[in-house]
């Protein structure tokens, strides 16, 4: 195809293989720490529920959602849905995801602005991840490059959409280490280096997505430097 070759390779190499690399070290964290049980004996759900609890947050419930590691705060319904591998679990790894998404309702109940940001981009990056390749196409093939370098500018809503999720899940994982730490539901070193090691590869994860979609938007913005030249 037009879009896809050696060039494109060479812009994406680097991101394909973080992505890789990525995948690697959550899926090994994971695997690593659902195997250690926490001292507190609390499944993600119990500890869910503390949490709950300890932050006042009443209105918010706990569901089970099918997947591995599909664990996810909904704010529309303020429903916190955990995985079966993490709801019923009596691991690090476990409260540490719970921790982390009930990091998110908190976000929520107190209006944190990056989350806001975030959610606000939500509609135009739906319809730019389609709409930027239309007008890409386009002007490549009527010539219009002006309207091709449109499409870059509503294509990178998604760059945009990468980089303002980063403070977020960073900030739920700060949350979610002083959580644990607080409600005792973590209390030896063992737990805390297991927490920070769960945590610290899914924050990988939306870095690699940031990487992915900034060298996406370089290579377009190449190709339509090349062909203006």
């Amino acid at each position: 195809m037009y879009f896809y070759n050696s060039t494109y390779l060479i812009f994406m190499a680097p991101a394909f293989i973080l992505m890789m690399l990525t995948s690697w070290y959550v899926k090994s964290a994971y695997n690593k720490w659902s195997k250690v049980p926490s001292n507190s004996r609390m499944t993600g759900a119990q500890a869910a529920q503390r949490l709950i609890a300890n932050s006042g947050l009443y209105g918010v419930t706990v569901e089970g959602v099918r997947g591995n590691l599909s664990d996810h705060y909904d704010p529309r319904t303020k429903t916190l849905r955990l995985s079966q591998g993490v709801a019923n679990n009596a691991s690090v790894a476990a409260v540490a995801i719970a921790a982390h998404e009930l990091g998110h309702a908190l976000q929520d109940s107190e209006d944190y602005l990056p989350l806001r940001f975030r959610a606000a981009l939500v509609p135009a990056v739906n319809i730019g991840s389609w709409l930027g390749w239309i007008l890409i196409m386009a002007g490549l093939f009527l010539n219009m490059l002006n309207l091709a370098w449109l499409g870059v500018l509503v294509f990178s809503g998604g760059a945009i959409f990468a980089l303002a999720t980063l403070p977020v899940e960073l900030n739920a994982s700060a949350r979610a280490k002083q959580l644990l730490a607080d409600t005792g539901i973590i209390q030896s070193e063992q737990e805390r280096r297991g927490v920070n090691n769960v945590l610290n590869a899914a924050a990988l994860t939306y870095v690699a997505a940031l990487v992915t979609a900034v060298l996406q938007l370089l290579y377009f913005a190449s190709m339509l430097t090349g062909r203006r030249d």
